[in-house]
């Protein structure tokens, strides 16, 4: 696969996208491919919960104050087992472990700084210095996530329009639906397009609320899966349900094949309408 840039964009806030953007990043690792995650959600910042030890230098850094350092002095491991920013170290032991060992790599560049700096990195100037180091990622990975909130920011248009295609992330319900399709009218508003869709249930109840039939309806839903921060990466090592939708979740945002073997032949090909 050519590394390609995807941007990963919520339709509504709390939708699921950073998560969804670990999930994929952890996935493409333990097919073999290093996969790096770019937090354009500078307001939030949740791509920060998922990496490996304390966060020092981050991506805002980069696009005010040391504009001339390399990306990979903000990048960091997604931590298995989401072991979150106040881990003393690299995360380690249990299931972790297994994490650890997957054959590519699983990265973060994260946004975590204080008000006064995220202030500063929201501007048009900084939004095209994050451009140009969504495209230096774009060099050193198979692939590259920019995990972006709903287009509203001038961080998360950098992203929209920096990547070759755009995936919306939505919860599994009407009104998900219905944020979706105002997510499209954004996006073309900033002349881009939305070219995928990924449905999230967050619980038993979501699952299948997307019907079939139109334009709006996702090319992959993602079954429920435990929320927690803690519970993450499960793609990395799970066979389940939850892991098979990732998978395709990722060979449709990337046009690739995944070389993971499930225990059920063929439950990957049926998750996709």
């Amino acid at each position: 696969m050519q590394a390609t840039t995807l941007a990963l964009v919520g339709a509504t806030g709390g939708a699921g996208t950073t998560r969804t953007a670990v999930e994929l990043a952890a996935l493409g690792a333990r097919d073999g491919r290093d996969v790096a995650v770019i937090d354009a959600a500078f307001t939030t910042q949740g791509l920060s919960e998922y990496v490996s030890g304390r966060i020092g230098t981050d991506l805002t850094t980069l696009i005010t104050d040391e504009t001339g350092a390399s990306l990979s002095s903000a990048t960091y491991p997604i931590a298995p087992g989401g072991e979150g920013i106040e881990s003393a170290g690299i995360a380690g032991g249990g299931d972790g472990d297994d994490a650890a060992d997957l054959p590519g790599r699983a990265d973060a560049i994260p946004a975590r700084a204080p008000f006064e700096r995220v202030a500063r990195a929201k501007t048009a100037e900084a939004a095209r210095k994050l451009e140009r180091r969504i495209d230096e990622a774009a060099t050193s990975y198979d692939a590259v996530i920019v995990d972006a909130a709903p287009v509203g920011s001038n961080e998360a248009v950098a992203g929209v329009t920096a990547a070759d295609r755009v995936a919306a992330v939505f919860p599994a319900t009407t009104h998900g639906r219905d944020a979706l399709q105002r997510l499209r009218g954004r996006v073309a508003d900033v002349g881009a397009g939305v070219d995928r869709s990924i449905a999230v249930a967050r619980d038993s109840a979501e699952e299948g609320t997307v019907d079939g039939g139109d334009e709006s309806d996702a090319a992959v839903r993602l079954p429920p899966t435990d929320p927690a921060v803690a519970s993450a990466p499960t793609a990395a090592t799970g066979t389940g349900p939850y892991a098979c939708a990732v998978t395709a979740a990722f060979e449709d945002a990337f046009d690739t094949a995944v070389g993971i073997e499930f225990e059920e032949p063929g439950l990957v090909d049926r998750l996709r309408p």
